[in-house]
């Protein structure tokens, strides 16, 4: 439990934002020391360059003054250069231009000859400067020369310890240790209180969705603390709202299905009471009676059998069986199949194919579909009206429409069509028969193929179904 708890901790997003938040601190803090510590220790050697080759320019005027490389004698030019030694705790040495050292303030080297990398650039292009960090040393060798004379007279070697200034850097680099431990210490307590109010917002959203879930909360959510909850808030109220719309529909479906199936049973009670309840019942009232019972069984086989269809395709469980086919001859055969029906009530069955098509269906489903379509327009048309269906396709999708001169359908009655049992007018809908089910049907079995069905009707002026289903069906 303690294991599972720490993993969740650690995907968390407050644990990526403290994270994220604690670099922002760090980084910066340890650079910005690095480079105060790295530009001090610079400063540092600058300035001790600078002040040992000032001392070393006045001794070079006071050695060609007294003619010191030729007579190192006077004792005041080597007391000065011993303290020049003593002050910077390091080595000077004055070679000759034979390389010949005249003066060491360690008197090891004096009259040995010294070919130093530093000495020869020096006499070549001028002073040269050399600074070891691993040993703590700065070397200059400074040209001895008179104003009056161009050529050099001499070097003087100067080697000295900048060990005073690497332990102030170390001294600087141990606090600026501490100073980072605290950056440390202070940016993950200021990191996890900023963590925790950036995360707030979010936890708002879980609990009002749990709090919503367990039924305590009715309402839609807002949290509309930043842009992304508002966002995540907005989504779920729609899909609230949406579910609540599938709901009401699932609640108004099993109360369709419920009063489908009940009606026809109630009419066969009716009918075999009044059967059961009269003695010497006449046959020809019996055998009217008995023929209004079936045809109450048919009805109900009708629906049950349309549910069972249903079922099948919300499970998506209804394979299709696919074939090429030529829909313009699938067309013919069901107007042919239909136009008995449209010739009672005078009604013009017509076909206009702009251009032949070919396509992967399912036979028996599509033709169901649009049998469906058909046999709704010639139901709800008028006496002597027409339908008219098309077929013509592009490079991609082929379309059907199916179009009549009926009553129409009511605009507020548009985007309920296709839902099962909704009927616009019940009183008409039940003279006329059907189960209420044939446009979800139909719209299933379109959606089945990737298809889109669409609709477009004004009371009074007749309605058109437009079919779009793509020519090479992918599963």
């Amino acid at each position: 439990m303690v294991t599972k708890k720490k993993t969740k901790f650690f995907k968390s997003l407050r644990f990526r934002i403290l994270v994220i938040l604690v670099i922002l601190g760090i980084v910066p803090g340890i650079i910005a020391t690095q480079l105060m510590i790295g530009n001090y220790k610079q400063q540092a050697i600058e300035v001790r360059t600078g002040e040992i080759r000032t001392q070393c320019a006045i001794l070079c005027n006071q050695i060609i003054k007294e003619n010191y490389l030729n007579d190192p004698s006077p004792e005041s030019i080597n007391s000065k250069l011993e303290v020049l030694a003593n002050a910077y705790g390091g080595r000077i040495m004055l070679v000759d231009r034979d390389f010949k050292v005249v003066k060491d303030t360690y008197n090891v080297d004096e009259g040995k000859i010294l070919i130093s990398p530093k000495v020869v650039k020096c006499f070549k292009s001028g002073e040269a400067t050399d600074y070891r960090e691993y040993g703590q040393t700065l070397e200059l060798a400074v040209p001895v020369r008179s104003a009056d004379v161009p050529q050099m007279q001499g070097a003087m070697l100067v080697n000295v310890s900048t060990s005073a200034v690497i332990a102030t850097v170390s001294e600087l680099e141990q606090r600026g240790m501490l100073i980072v431990g605290i950056i440390i210490v202070l940016s993950v307590f200021l990191a996890y209180i900023l963590a925790a109010v950036l995360v707030k917002p979010l936890a708002r959203v879980t609990k009002s969705i749990e709090d919503l879930t367990d039924g305590y909360q009715k309402d839609e959510i807002s949290v509309p603390d930043y842009t992304e909850t508002e966002l995540i808030t907005d989504a779920f109220n729609k899909m609230l709202t949406r579910m609540k719309v599938l709901d009401e529909s699932r609640s108004e479906f099993v109360s369709n299905v419920s009063h489908e199936l009940k009606t026809p049973m109630t009419s066969m009670k009716v009918l075999a009471d009044s059967l059961v309840g009269q003695e010497g019942v006449p046959e020809e009232l019996y055998q009217e009676f008995m023929r209004d019972i079936t045809a109450e069984i048919d009805r109900e086989n009708r629906i049950i059998t349309d549910l069972l269809t249903l079922v099948k395709m919300d499970k998506k469980s209804a394979d299709l069986q696919i074939s090429h086919m030529n829909i313009n001859q699938l067309l013919e055969d069901i107007l042919k199949r239909l136009r008995p029906i449209a010739d009672k009530r005078n009604i013009d069955l017509i076909l206009d194919s702009f251009r032949p098509v070919e396509a992967d269906v399912d036979e028996l489903k599509f033709t169901s579909a649009i049998s469906n379509l058909v046999e709704n327009a010639i139901k709800y048309n008028v006496d002597d009206g027409w339908v008219r269906v098309s077929i013509d396709a592009d490079h991609k999708d082929f379309y059907v429409t199916v179009a009549d001169s009926g009553m129409g359908i009511p605009e507020d009655s548009l985007d309920r069509i296709f839902e099962r049992f909704y009927r616009v007018d019940k009183s008409h809908s039940r003279e006329i028969g059907g189960t209420g089910l044939g446009l979800a049907i139909t719209r299933s079995t379109i959606t089945m193929h990737h298809g889109v069905i669409k609709v477009f009707s004004k009371e009074g002026e007749g309605t058109t179904f437009s079919v779009r289903v793509p020519l090479s069906y992918i599963p």
